[in-house]
């Protein structure tokens, strides 16, 4: 397993999730990133849905969080991201923060 990888994501924070400023509920956070699990998976381009949608400040680098260790992030996208191959992406993953979408891209 390699020690270090990159990946980007999408970031749709809700009220109450950590550090969020989101008026959305937590329930239309989840449909928005599903619709965009479904964007993505009819050849949308995850970097252009990020920097539209993303509540994560990488969306205006399209989601692009550089490289990262194993640690670095929430044990849940750590998990995630750790898991993909380069080039796919996760499902729907719900941290502290929000949902997100993660796409390993190194």
């Amino acid at each position: 397993m390699a020690s270090q990888i990159r990946a980007s994501h999408i970031l749709l924070m809700y009220q109450g999730s950590m550090r969020s400023t989101a008026t959305r509920t937590k329930t239309e956070a989840l449909e928005g990133i599903t619709a965009m699990k479904a964007e993505l998976a009819n050849g949308a381009d995850f970097g252009e849905l990020a920097r539209q949608h993303s509540d994560c400040p990488s969306g205006e680098e399209g989601g692009d969080l550089g490289f990262f260790g194993k640690g670095a992030m929430v044990r849940e996208f750590d998990q995630a991201a750790f898991a993909l191959q380069p080039g796919e992406v996760s499902e729907v993953i719900e941290t502290p923060f929000g949902y997100h979408l993660i796409q390993r891209t190194g």
